[in-house]
Parts: C-alpha cells; structure tokens; sequence
C-alpha cells in the first residue's frame, strides 16, 4: 500500500489539497492546549479553561454542520475563506485580551469555534473528483486520517516550542495565522473552486435522516469526549510531574500512535462489511484509553499515550467509508461536517467534565472520562447494530443501491 499511497500523492493536486487541509485544521488541533496554557499562564483554573475550551467546542460543533450544508450550496471558496478569516480574528481576540473579562473570552471563543471553515469535510468531498476511482478513494481516506495526525503530533510540541520562545498569546495568534493560510492554499485549488454536489432532496434533517448516520454520529460523540479530555488531563499529570514538555510528550504519544496505527490500517485492501470492522476498531480504541488511569511515570506514560491512539486513526478511516456508505445524495460535505460536529460537542463535554475531575481528583480522574468515553462509544455501536447494516444489494433498483453505497461517488467535478 506504501505504492498505492504514493500512487494517490501522484494525482493531480493531490498534495496541496492535503498539505492545505492538514495545515488550514492546524488552529483547532491545537486549540485546546493552546487555550488551556493561556488561561493557566494568566492565573485561571482548570476549570476556567475547561468552559473555555468547552465554548469553542461547542461553538465549532454548531458551525460544522451550518458551514457544510452551505458550502454544499454555494460552493467551498465563497464560504470556507470568509469563515477561517473570521474563526482567525476570534483566536486573534482572545489570545491578546486572554481569559479576562469573561464575557470578551467567551465571546471571542464563540466567533472562533463557530467559524472554523469545515475543510475536513471539504476533503472527503473532493477526493472522488480528484482520484476518480472508489479503491482510490478509500485509500485516500486512510491516507488522510493518518496525515492528520502529524498535525496532532507536530502542533502540541510546536505550541509548547512557541511559548517557550515566544509566549503563549503569540503561540496563538502565530497559528490563526497559519490556518488561514492553509484554508485559502485548498480554496484557490482547481478542485476546489470547481467542485459541485448532486442536488439534494429537501429535508431540513439533511443526512441525519439517515438512522446509520445517526447512530455513527451517536457513537462518534463519545470518542471526542474521549479525546477531549486526554488535552485537561495531560496538562494535569504533567503538573504533577515536572511541567514543561511533559503535557505534550503525553498528547504527541497519541497522534504518533494515531500516525502508526494509520499508515498500518492503509497498508492492506480490507475485505468484508467496514460496518462490522469500526466496532472491532472502537472496541481497540476502548481498550487503550483505559490503561492511561494508571498514571505511570514520564516514560511509561508516553508510551501507554502511544499505544491509546493506535486505533485512532483505523477508527476514523473506517468511519469516513461508513459515511459514504450512509449519507444522502447532496449531502456528502454536511454529512463528514456533522462527523466532526459529534467530535466538537463530544471534545467539549470531555473538557468541560475533564477540567472538574482534574481540579478535585487529579489526573488519574481526568483520565478516567477517557476511558469511560471510549467503552461508551463502543457500546453504542453495539446496540445500534442494526441502523449500521446497509440495505443489501438484492432490494430496491440499481439508482437506489448506488445512493445508499456510494454518495460520495455522486459529487462532480464541473468547470
């Protein structure tokens, strides 16, 4: 598959729609930890910068949504430049006032969370007009779930080298920067500025009138609590054990082991229902948060963080494929857009109750919404089993079978 990923790179734009990506999500990668060391620096609390971040987790789930029906609408260029302008000039605010007045915080965490421009979605929507064939397609997305975690690799340690450096208010205000840049590199592409989607049937639901999409989303909620809140109890375990770097040996542990588990999951064809395989890669995903509880030392701690985010990113490759097997024709970038609306809410929720325990019980607690989040997660998929089992290709017409097992394919690539 190493041939098959070059194969991909290969393609027309391929790269800088990536490169774009990856870099345009840097800011919300990095919020958290970024949000949670300015607050701390300027004397807030745990639980201060747990409603801080819960704001614009809460604020980038209820714009996802919003942002992707609109750019199924009107195209990516005339809605995600303006949205990473204004989600940019909001970090850009709260980074100089910082976490007081309240009220300016708040809002200032509003405006960016909620105009994060959905450039996730916006990917997924335009591989199929970029790499044109479904085997190419699907690599693609575990291509893309594992790149992604370089970001959440590479962005603690660069905001933590930029504090050292710099300070916190600039670690901020350098990386809104960056994230524009990487928004407008993907909407003045070709593919961008060409793309269409399939007219949509009107259903103020969108693709959440599908019941697998539901229940992915219901199960998707509960791995971003997860991984909401590993961001507060890094910060914690790592003020009781030596500060300085330790938080982001802890969250970097997990996007390496996310970047590991990715490249591993896309190096083979997979066969049989990906229903039936997200829950076997939930059930890991489970099973490696649970043992952070333990709170070792430095060194065993880390590498327990690594081997919590192997199922990571084979998680989220398989739910992207899920995805295109569930969404309604029209509605292929507000569907991926809600994905990552359930982890928004489901990140902000792990904050919000993380940022407490870690105040009143210390890291071990903090660490323990994690795991808790990720057996919930797979509980759901369990008991919605049957919502995730697609009509079988024996029903309904030929139109209808390629609607329920390949929308994504339906999107266009118009001049």
């Amino acid at each position: 598959m190493a041939t098959g990923f070059a194969d991909l790179l290969r393609a027309r734009h391929a790269v800088r729609l990536l490169t774009g990506t990856l870099v345009g999500r840097l800011p919300n990668a990095t919020a958290a930890l970024g949000v949670v060391l300015l607050t701390r620096a300027q004397g807030g609390d745990f639980a201060l910068a747990g409603a801080l971040s819960a704001v614009y987790g809460l604020a980038n789930a209820a714009g996802q949504p919003l942002l992707g029906r609109a750019v199924d609408r009107l195209g990516q260029p005339r809605v995600m430049l303006p949205a990473a302008v204004l989600s940019a000039a909001g970090m850009a605010l709260f980074a100089l006032s910082g976490p007081r007045p309240l009220p300016l915080a708040y809002a200032a965490m509003l405006v960016a969370g909620f105009f994060t421009p959905p450039l996730e979605g916006g990917l997924r929507a335009l591989w199929p007009s970029v790499l044109k064939r479904e085997d190419r397609i699907h690599a693609a997305y575990a291509l893309d779930a594992a790149a992604q975690e370089v970001m959440f690799t590479v962005g603690p340690l660069l905001v933590t080298l930029l504090v050292a450096v710099f300070s916190e208010a600039a670690a901020l205000l350098w990386i809104a920067a960056v994230g524009v840049a990487g928004a407008l590199s993907v909407v003045s592409s070709p593919p961008s500025r060409a793309w269409r989607t399939q007219p949509r049937t009107p259903d103020w639901l969108g693709p959440l009138r599908s019941p697998g999409l539901r229940a992915l989303v219901g199960s998707f909620f509960f791995v971003g609590l997860a991984l909401g809140s590993i961001a507060v109890a890094a910060v914690a375990y790592a003020d009781g054990h030596g500060g300085g770097m330790v938080s982001s040996w802890v969250l970097s542990g997990i996007g390496a082991g996310a970047l590991a588990g990715g490249v591993a999951y896309g190096a083979r064809q997979w066969g049989g229902v990906p229903e039936r395989r997200l829950r076997l890669l939930v059930a890991g995903l489970a099973a490696g948060y649970l043992p952070l509880v333990l709170v070792p030392g430095v060194a065993l701690m880390t590498g327990l963080a690594v081997l919590a985010g192997l199922f990571l990113a084979p998680s989220l490759a398989c739910a992207f494929v899920v995805v295109d097997r569930h969404a309604p024709v029209g509605t292929v970038t507000e569907a991926f857009s809600w994905i990552v609306t359930t982890f928004g809410v489901g990140a902000a929720v792990g904050t919000a109750v993380a940022g407490p325990a870690a105040q009143y019980g210390g890291a071990a607690a903090a660490f323990a919404v994690a795991g808790g989040g990720g057996v919930v997660a797979l509980a759901v998929l369990l008991a919605s089993g049957r919502y995730l089992t697609p009509a079988e290709p024996a029903t309904g017409t030929e139109n209808d079978r390629i609607a329920v097992v390949e929308p994504g394919l339906r999107a266009t690539h118009q001049a």
